[in-house]
This record gives C-alpha cells, sequence and structure tokens, in this order.
C-alpha cells in the first residue's frame, strides 16, 4: 500500500473534509500515529465517522489499520512530498550553500581517523595499480577525482563507475593491487561483492563511507564520513565537500611519500600544459 501516494491526493478528488485530514497528517505523522480517533477527528475539524470513512478510502480496513501502515511510511516519502524551502533568494541560496559545505567540511575534520588516513596512503602510495571504484552519482565522481589526483603524482590508477566492470576488474585483481571504494550510503550491495572479490584474492581494501555500513564492515580500511542531510531536498549533499577533502588530503599525503618522483611527473605535465596551451605558468596547479 503506497499511503503516501494516496494521502498526496494527486488526482485532486478528496473533499474538503478529506483534505484536512490529508494535510493534518502529513504536517504531524508523530502526532497522527499517536493520537486517538477523536483527538484527530477535534484537531482536524471533522467528525469520528469520516475519519474512519477517510482510512477506508485510502484502503485500511478502518483507523487502527491506517495507524499501523502510516507508522510504517518512511522519512524519505515525507520529505519529498512536504518538502522544505527554508531559501529562495539568491542571497538566501548562497548564504545557505556555502555554510552547509563549511560546516561539512568542519564535522569532517573533527572526526576524521588520522591512522586509517595515513594507513591508505601508504597503501595507495605502494601500489603497483590502483583501482577506483565508485557508482551512482556523487560516489562515482569521488572514483574519478581520485585518479584525478593520482595519476599527476605518478600513481598507476584507473577509475570505474560500472558494476559490471568493477565486479570483473576486482576478479581480476593480483598481488601488488588496491582497491578503492567510495559509497555515501554505505548500502551498495554491489560494491560491497567487489570488495568481497578483492579481499578473497588478498587485495587490500579502501573505502570512504560512512561508519558500520556493509560497505565499511567489508573493507580493510575504513575512512568514515558520518554527516547528517537536511530535510531541504532541493539542495545538493554537502557531504559531497567532506568527500572532495578526504581525496585532497590522501593525494597530499601520497604527494609528500614521494615528492621526488611526484615532483617530477607535476613538473612534466605542467612543461606541457604552459608549452602547448598556456604560455606561462600562472594557471592552476591542479590543471
Amino acid at each position: 500500500m503506497d499511503l503516501l501516494h494516496a494521502l498526496s491526493d494527486e488526482e485532486g478528488t478528496f473533499s474538503a473534509r478529506e483534505k484536512a485530514l490529508a494535510r493534518l497528517v502529513l504536517e504531524d505523522i508523530d502526532f497522527a500515529v499517536n493520537a486517538s480517533i477523536n483527538d484527530l477527528a477535534e484537531r482536524a475539524g471533522v467528525s469520528p465517522p469520516t475519519v474512519t470513512r477517510f482510512c477506508r478510502r485510502l484502503g485500511c480496513q478502518g483507523f487502527p489499520d491506517f495507524k499501523v501502515q502510516l507508522a510504517k511510511m518512511p522519512y524519505v516519502g515525507l520529505r519529498y512530498f512536504a518538502p522544505e524551502t527554508p531559501t529562495e533568494t539568491p542571497e538566501e541560496v548562497a548564504e545557505d550553500i556555502v555554510a552547509k559545505a563549511q560546516n561539512a567540511l568542519f564535522q569532517m575534520h573533527r572526526q576524521l581517523d588520522l591512522a586509517a588516513m595515513s594507513k591508505a596512503a601508504h597503501l595507495l602510495r605502494g601500489a603497483d595499480f590502483i583501482h577506483a571504484f565508485g557508482a551512482s552519482g556523487n560516489s562515482a565522481m569521488m572514483a574519478h577525482e581520485l585518479h584525478n589526483r593520482l595519476f599527476r603524482l605518478g600513481c598507476p590508477v584507473s577509475a570505474s563507475s560500472d558494476h559490471g566492470m568493477n565486479a570483473m576488474l576486482a576478479a581480476a585483481a593480483g598481488p601488488g593491487t588496491v582497491v578503492f571504494g567510495s559509497s555515501f550510503s554505505g548500502r551498495d550491495p554491489m560494491l560491497v561483492r567487489c570488495l568481497d572479490l578483492a579481499r578473497g584474492r588478498g587485495v587490500p581494501t579502501i573505502v570512504v563511507t560512512q561508519s558500520g555500513s556493509p560497505v565499511a564492515k567489508a573493507a580493510d580500511v575504513v575512512i568514515a564520513v558520518d554527516l547528517p542531510e537536511g530535510r531541504n531536498i532541493f539542495r545538493p549533499t554537502s557531504t559531497r565537500y567532506a568527500y572532495l577533502a578526504v581525496i585532497d588530503i590522501l593525494a597530499n599525503l601520497v604527494a609528500y611519500a614521494d615528492r621526488e618522483k611526484a615532483t617530477r611527473i607535476l613538473r612534466s605535465i605542467k612543461e606541457e600544459l604552459v608549452r602547448r596551451r598556456d604560455g606561462d605558468d600562472r594557471q592552476a596547479l591542479g590543471d
């Protein structure tokens, strides 16, 4: 039963009283789940029989069954049926985005496991080859960002965001390989499978993900990023900034582990860019 869809009345068939009941329920799920039929009727300004008829119209056997079904509704559904818009003007949106990014970086820095970062950097610098796996948008971006950062330091690395390819690469990985995975939710079963395949072949695995998650439990080295998400579904997740900072920290540690090699390759890349495109050395170092 899709109770959220029914309560949303997308077809516009509810009467005025039914609309009042639906609005009350969606605005205060906790109250509706714990209220008696009389309490709900009184707050909505309708009679108890109206509540009963409303519940049956929604596909429930009655008010008790309605409360049971209501208690099962996922939080995500509420966010998307009644989205918050705390910011609207360009000034408010800019302030909100920047503030959330700063908060994400601050919280990540405060909780960062430096021992795990050091171990991960050591594995990456010593690897004969690095597979970076990530899928589903942001995590795919992080895998490619690790590739973008490490190839210029002389690390043999590739990034893949295809689950099937990831599994084949993990199954074929040999000695000297390191597998890096990114998962914002930590609930990616295909990534867990890839990590299991790699570890079964004696290949070290590193992940950036939520602590205690299935992905975290499947890895050798876990760099945990545990940040709260707000209710504003329109704002891109600020957790991205924390993940990017983790990638930058890892890259910096890898560079410092072999400064001579990193310097030589970075200089070679910059010389090519200056010669073929820029004409000078004033452009961004990370290009």
